[in-house]
């Protein structure tokens, strides 16, 4: 009996284990190595070793890909993570060193920041991934501000220091090369101190028109 496959069984086989989310993860791994312009059909392909024609198994066109991209992304990196974070620990000091420890995380911080830094630089050019970006930073702060407003700070001012502390984690998980761990550690320490510090009255009342 031959066993080998035939090109129409091979084809068939390749739209069968591939699935919607093994291009994603192609499209991602491409968009962070090479770059948005590289996320093409061909490419994606060439590194899942099927035809073209498996591509439209799954996905209308490139920017439905591209939609869905956005749409994991946001799914993983805010909505799954926030609902975690609650779900860890109901104490809101809790929560927020939760938040602060983010960029410490080993490995998966490291892929997380890659693939925020190749996703902020296509949102510069692109609509689409601009608007995913924004909703996604965003929703981060309102998080953030929450969990400030349940430790007591007043909403105007949960605000501001939420602000004020993902600006600090974008920059972190960004700058991870130029300090060493103990440099690291030493600054989250004093950014957590930072930001539960109360305000004195005159900046308290200043606060309300920034």
């Amino acid at each position: 009996m031959n066993t080998t496959s035939t090109p129409k069984t091979a084809r068939v086989a390749a739209r069968t284990t591939l699935t919607p989310q093994s291009w994603i993860d192609a499209a991602t791994e491409v968009l962070v190595d090479r770059g948005i312009d590289n996320v093409r059909v061909d490419v994606l392909a060439g590194e899942l070793a099927v035809t073209r024609g498996s591509f439209y198994w799954h996905f209308r066109d490139r920017e439905d890909l591209l939609r869905q991209v956005l749409k994991a992304w946001r799914d993983n990196a805010t909505e799954q993570l926030t609902a975690r974070l609650e779900r860890a620990s109901r104490d809101p000091l809790a929560q927020l060193r939760d938040v602060l420890s983010l960029p410490f995380r080993g490995r998966a911080a490291v892929r997380a920041a890659r693939i925020e830094l190749a996703l902020r630089a296509w949102a510069r050019h692109d609509s689409m991934a601009r608007a995913a970006v924004d909703e996604a930073d965003a929703s981060r702060i309102d998080y953030i501000a929450q969990v400030f407003s349940a430790l007591g700070f007043a909403p105007i001012e949960s605000r501001h220091r939420a602000f004020v502390l993902y600006s600090y984690l974008v920059a972190e998980s960004q700058l991870t090369p130029v300090s060493g761990a103990q440099q690291r550690a030493e600054r989250r320490r004093f950014v957590e101190q930072l930001v539960l510090q109360p305000l004195g009255a005159g900046l308290r009342g200043r606060s309300r028109t920034i």
